[in-house]
């Protein structure tokens, strides 16, 4: 059996590689298995918790060792009573996923939507930044339309 990181959750390619399966078998085992998996919102990745990598290990035994379909498989973990857990991600959890570059990312993004809310309510001396922001995007400058130029054909005259 594989070894799984003493962790709360993880990403799906950290799911894949601990169950040596393709990106595309454990999306459609997700289909098949809805509870399997946990999406903070909608538009979120999936992250999967310790008793889902668990459970996607047990599944893989099914299908690829006893050769179970996937509602043969379905029907047995049920049997087993395989315990269908309620624990909720925490924030801090999916955080911990996160390198100091795509903190220090997000940080930035949260200063600059912040300064953008207080341009628009009106009240900039309280949303004024106190450091700059790095990269500020340069104002495209207006440019005016050229005319397409037409082009004309002469006849030779014989």
């Amino acid at each position: 059996m594989a070894e799984i990181p003493n962790r709360p959750v993880f990403r799906a390619q950290e799911v894949c590689e601990i169950a040596e399966v393709q990106p595309y078998v454990l999306r459609s085992w997700e289909a098949e298995f809805p509870d399997l998996g946990v999406a903070k919102s909608p538009t979120s990745p999936r992250v999967y918790r310790r008793a889902d990598v668990e459970r996607v290990l047990r599944l893989k035994h099914l299908l690829f060792v006893d050769g179970l379909t996937l509602a043969g498989a379905r029907r047995r973990l049920s049997e087993e009573g395989t315990p269908i857990t309620d624990e909720r991600v925490d924030d801090a959890d999916v955080a911990s996923m996160m390198n100091e570059q795509a903190r220090q990312t997000l940080h930035e993004v949260r200063r600059g939507l912040t300064w953008v809310l207080g341009l628009l309510s009106g009240q900039t001396e309280e949303f004024v930044l106190r450091e700059p922001l790095h990269a500020a995007p340069a104002v495209p400058r207006k440019i005016k339309p050229v005319k397409p130029v037409r082009k004309t054909t002469r006849r030779k005259k014989r």
